[in-house]
């Protein structure tokens, strides 16, 4: 049985995915808390009123994923048992000008992210990958046991690395987790 008033928690609330998944999720009658970094690869303003306009009644909180000790805190705070992992560092082409950038939000903050599901108990995390993790070995159709060992960007490298991370706290720490290899997602 789900308890709804338990919160789920979205990571990249503020996100064009996140805050209409936190619509949603409010709409069905679940408890939802996010956090996002607001960060101005996209613009923070944009983020804010996205937010306003779609799911008002949310509380957000401004935290970077890469910052260990926040997202632990906010786990401990919220203890949820279910998480939605939007946040990350998007896109193909700022990888080649700010490598680091992604390190630390796509492997470092995911790490964070996975430790924090751990040592709250959370039941199920469904995070964001990427169609990017099919690479030079793509082949059409695309199909979930293709390899995704020949990463194209840095953006790809990463998200084929948290699907290995997920994996593997899956195994050693029985972390019930759902990846979703978006493809180019688009919408109002």
């Amino acid at each position: 049985m789900v308890d709804r008033q338990t919160p789920i928690v979205v990571t990249g609330a503020a996100g064009f995915i996140g805050a209409y998944v936190c619509r949603a999720l409010l709409a069905r009658g679940e408890a939802v808390v996010g956090l996002d970094n607001f960060n101005a690869y996209y613009d923070p303003k944009m983020k804010r009123d996205r937010v306003a306009a779609l799911c008002p009644e949310i509380t957000i909180e401004t935290i970077d994923i890469a910052d260990a000790a926040a997202v632990t805190d906010f786990f401990q705070r919220h203890a949820p048992t279910r998480v939605v992992h939007l946040a990350a560092q998007a896109g193909v082409r700022y990888s080649l000008e700010s490598p680091q950038t992604y390190v630390q939000s796509n492997l470092v903050g995911f790490g964070n992210v996975l430790e924090a599901c751990r040592r709250a108990g959370v039941h199920h995390l469904v995070y964001a990958s990427s169609s990017s993790v099919y690479g030079a070995a793509a082949v059409a159709p695309f199909a979930e046991q293709q390899r995704v060992d020949q990463p194209l960007s840095l953006y790809a490298a990463t998200k084929a690395a948290n699907e290995l991370m997920a994996y593997s706290y899956a195994h050693l720490f029985r972390l019930r987790q759902t990846g979703l290899r978006f493809f180019t997602v688009y919408g109002p």
